[in-house]
């Protein structure tokens, strides 16, 4: 019972588990003219657990970000913080921190105390709402790389915070699994992908770790529509301390193939990904080995997470699912290869061997 207490409480941190009322266009649009003094048609986004606004201003877009109720204050400054040093060492666009009037980067609404922030506007495109250029592939991968490089020397005291999404954590969750109403032959998915994992978690602390992105996926990077370049990053609510080669896990996870046969290679689009990430920054060999364990760790969460969270909170249901359809056909062509050959997926690539 410890354990599934653990796996719970993990399972609800920084608000995946916590209803809250929304708060509304008209209370948003008022926060931001009295604590900015700026004013401007308001949007709903559609987001994971927060109430988010995009404000077009007459000068200017931005993004009002107001936290869920279990957001603490430490975290969301870790995020401010990572953006504040990506201005001076990022040379890609990313968000930036409005500061209020009063010079504060970050306000608390006073009657439900949840945090609020506004941020910079990155113009472009998201790329999962364009057809991806085979172009655009290899620079997805240069820009995680040009991130990392950024983030090398960044330190934060939140940022050892443990974050579901961070699959360095992925065996915390394996007794949520008995809570979760799955089919009978996805239960046994999910169990063997656990137990698969269980023999290479031990790897994980010795890899190169520092603070990183830990969610670039499509969504989150922005391109221009006529040529696919990539424009900038944005969403930075998942940074954490973690693996480097987990944060490249997510980005090759964003990257294979969703629709596919048994014996096609779902990692044919990742390869680009990598090799260009491999241009701008290095990997070791136990880190290209152990990257597809990790990618494999990613889609477990994501089948197990979204089920879970979508039963507790069936009104965010459609966009809690949004992406997590294909991720039991993808299980099951990873749990149909040998331990060693999903370690060879990268590893024994002749372009990725080191020297090469």
């Amino acid at each position: 019972m410890t354990d599934l207490n653990d796996a719970l409480r993990f399972a609800g941190q920084g608000g995946l588990a916590t209803r809250f009322t929304r708060i509304g266009p008209h209370e948003a649009a008022r926060l931001c003219q009295e604590a900015y003094g700026i004013s401007g048609a308001m949007k709903r986004l559609e987001t994971e657990k927060d109430d988010t606004y995009l404000i077009t201003a007459p000068d200017a877009r931005y993004i009002l970000k107001i936290a869920n109720p279990d957001e603490t204050q430490g975290e969301l400054d870790l995020q401010n913080a990572v953006l504040d040093h990506l201005a001076e060492h990022f040379t890609r666009p990313a968000p930036r921190v409005i500061r209020a009037r009063t010079g504060e980067g970050m306000l608390r609404e006073p009657a439900s105390g949840r945090f609020y922030r506004l941020l910079s506007f990155v113009e472009g495109t998201p790329l999962d709402m364009m057809e991806t250029r085979t172009e655009t592939l290899p620079e997805i991968g240069r820009v995680l790389a040009e991130l990392r490089l950024a983030l090398g020397g960044f330190r934060h005291p939140h940022q050892s915070r443990q974050l579901v999404w961070d699959v360095q954590h992925v065996m915390r969750l394996r007794p949520l699994l008995g809570e979760v109403s799955l089919p009978p032959r996805h239960q046994a998915l999910a169990g063997e992908a656990f137990a698969r994992l269980a023999e290479v978690a031990h790897r994980i602390p010795a890899l190169p770790r520092q603070v990183v992105h830990n969610d670039f996926y499509a969504s989150n990077i922005v391109a221009d529509p006529e040529t696919g370049h990539v424009t900038g990053v944005i969403d930075f609510g998942d940074v954490v301390e973690s693996a480097v080669a987990i944060d490249l896990a997510v980005a090759l996870m964003g990257q294979i193939l969703k629709a596919f046969t048994p014996d096609q290679d779902i990692f044919a689009n990742a390869y680009p990904v990598l090799a260009g990430y491999l241009e701008r920054a290095p990997l070791s060999d136990e880190e290209l080995a152990i990257i597809p364990h990790m990618v494999m760790a990613r889609v477990l969460v994501r089948a197990v997470m979204t089920q879970y969270r979508a039963a507790l909170m069936p009104e965010n249901a459609p966009y809690i699912l949004r992406n997590a359809a294909p991720s039991w056909a993808q299980l099951q062509w990873f749990l149909a290869r040998p331990t060693a050959e999903v370690e060879a997926i990268l590893r024994a690539r002749p372009e990725f061997r080191r020297g090469s």
